[in-house]
């Protein structure tokens, strides 16, 4: 699935505009990293991408077909190929992993089924083999209260695969975990990436994880697009003119988020 963002503007309520003409697109099967600093727009053009939030100009299209301006069970429809992880995971705690997982299934099913958690046994197999997957079989009936960040993080990823998403929107997926729980989490994105062909648009601060791991990078600043490239093509002088940041901060900061 293709996605195409085409002059995207976000103006709040107060007056403040989040997004100015955001343009570019993302091919089925890339790893794409957004980059910016804090207040650059990157969090906002997820919400937009996810159907949390509307723009207020351009449009959004997922394989030509616009995306934004939809409303009702078209909307949903649509959504239904995308699905997001998020840095503070939105996991229900006092819920074990198997239920959490098996609520990326509520969308599809009738109001007495969801109401009684009726989710079947289809469903309960696949959720087990994601959990199976992403490391935390032994932890299905485990209490999501009782895990640590990381595997929290997996129960989330667990739940997005549950959606069979064409596109993974990662805002911010690692920001909360330490940098060797958070390279082991992007290296399970990674191996989805390559193994599913899921296309994954990630959120991040961590400049070093961003390289790493993405295919190309697309570097936001005061919500406008000042670098739209391969990872490779990423110099110090672009990354100043991101982040403001001058050459001996840059240097001395490789591998650390920038804030």
């Amino acid at each position: 699935m293709n996605l195409q963002i085409q002059h995207i503007a976000k103006k709040f309520h107060n007056g403040t505009k989040a997004l100015a003409d955001v343009d570019f697109s993302v091919s089925q099967g890339e790893f794409v990293s957004v980059i910016g600093p804090s207040g650059a727009g990157k969090t906002t053009l997820f919400r937009i991408l996810n159907g949390m939030m509307e723009c207020t100009g351009g449009q959004v299209l997922l394989d030509d077909k616009r995306f934004d301006s939809l409303k009702g069970r078209k909307k949903r429809e649509l959504q239904k190929s995308i699905a997001t992880i998020y840095q503070d995971f939105c996991l229900v705690e006092n819920s074990t992993c198997l239920k959490n997982v098996l609520t990326a299934g509520l969308p599809d099913m009738g109001f007495f089924q969801g109401v009684f958690g009726l989710y079947g046994k289809t469903r309960k197999e696949e959720a087990l083999k994601l959990l199976d997957r992403v490391g935390l079989l032994e932890k299905a009936e485990e209490p999501i209260k009782n895990l640590s960040g990381g595997q929290k993080q997996r129960v989330a990823i667990a739940r997005a695969l549950m959606r069979h998403p064409a596109i993974l929107l990662a805002d911010e997926p690692v920001a909360s975990l330490d940098p060797v729980t958070g390279r082991q989490i992007l290296e399970l994105l990674k191996s989805i990436h390559e193994t599913d062909g899921v296309t994954i648009l990630m959120n991040s601060h961590n400049l070093e994880f961003s390289q790493e791991f993405s295919d190309r990078l697309i570097g936001l600043k005061d919500g406008k697009v000042v670098f739209d490239g391969k990872t490779a093509d990423l110099t110090d002088s672009i990354t100043t003119q991101i982040y403001n940041k001058n050459d001996t901060q840059i240097e001395n900061k490789r591998g650390v988020a920038y804030e």
